[in-house]
């Protein structure tokens, strides 16, 4: 009977289950144990092993810069990270609401160790998260409208949960980038969450841009409904 059960278990594909009956044998714990309370502890084994694994799933997937989590920040006001602000950002409703978060500083101060710990808490919760380099992503963009793949890019893009653009503005757009850029802000609006990491001060980013018209329209998008964190200091690089 016990092989019987093992034998389903894998044939189900009941991972969770399985390790814990495995445990329970072993250490005969199964032998004071009710139906009831046995079932419960199995399916509690198993919600949470689908959980690792979907969490795993996403961030393998997300392909973040940094492995970073929330809980490894370390909160300095003097920095420009706010208790209030973090916390409310922590719960991700935000990506429910559609909502941007545009991460500014200079280089090295932290911005895509913290762009990338939002990114981590998301997985956590099991939304999908893309992180891009921002000229990554539009050579990308670039490659799939030769491939003739842009359209299927592009949804792609607008179904993610949460999308990651670091390092905006270390190069201004041309006039194809503008309008890619601006596609993506727009499938994304009210909808899907971005958030965006850039060295330069918001105001700055109508020029990396370039068209006024453009700028205007995808700013207006961002900004009025976004979250926004200056960080400040020295590089925390000169530390390590």
């Amino acid at each position: 009977m016990t092989n019987q059960i093992e034998s389903q278990f894998a044939k189900l594909k009941l991972h969770g289950m399985s390790k814990t009956w495995t445990a329970l044998k072993e250490t005969r714990k199964n032998q004071g144990l009710s139906f009831s309370e046995g079932l419960e502890l199995l399916l509690q084994a198993e919600e949470l092993e689908r959980d690792n694994r979907r969490f795993k799933r996403l961030e393998t997937n997300a392909a973040f810069r940094y492995k970073a989590s929330l809980e490894e920040l370390k909160l300095d006001k003097n920095r420009g990270l706010d208790d209030l602000m973090l916390t409310t950002l922590t719960t991700c409703e935000f990506i429910d609401k559609g909502d941007a978060v545009l991460i500014t500083g200079a280089t090295g101060c932290g911005k895509s160790y913290l762009a990338s710990a939002f990114g981590h808490q998301a997985c956590l919760k099991g939304y999908k998260v893309a992180y891009f380099n921002t000229q990554k992503l539009l050579l990308k963009t670039k490659i799939a409208r030769l491939e003739g793949t842009i359209v299927r890019f592009f949804d792609k893009l607008a179904k993610t949960d949460l999308l990651i653009f670091d390092d905006f503005g270390l190069t201004h757009l041309d006039k194809q980038q503008q309008m890619d850029f601006m596609e993506m802000i727009e499938d994304r609006h009210s909808k899907k969450s971005t958030i965006i990491v850039s060295q330069l001060p918001v105001p700055s980013w109508y020029d990396v841009i370039g068209e006024e018209t453009i700028a205007d329209a995808i700013l207006d998008r961002l900004v009025h409904s976004s979250y926004r964190i200056e960080l400040k200091g020295e590089s925390l690089r000169k530390k390590m």
